[in-house]
């Protein structure tokens, strides 16, 4: 399973997927848009968008704060 989550330090939400995501105990890779421009290009590429947190669930994605639809793509 891969799952990575897009974020910035300063961003309430992705500190919340972030969160959930440990509680859950699922591994994560952590993307801090704000310093890699690489990530943010890769995030906007993927979701379209330029606001965070982007959650990449299996190539499933995830904008804002979605936890019972990031649990169910966990699940598949």
């Amino acid at each position: 399973m891969s799952v990575i989550v897009y974020s910035t330090p300063s961003c309430p939400y992705c500190t919340m997927v972030k969160d959930f995501l440990k509680k859950k105990q699922v591994p994560f890779e952590d993307y801090d848009v704000s310093r890699d421009q690489r990530r943010a290009e890769e995030m906007v590429r993927k979701s379209g968008q330029m606001g965070v947190p982007v959650t990449d669930v299996n190539g499933r994605i995830f904008v804002g704060y979605r936890p019972a639809e990031i649990e169910s793509a966990l699940q598949r």
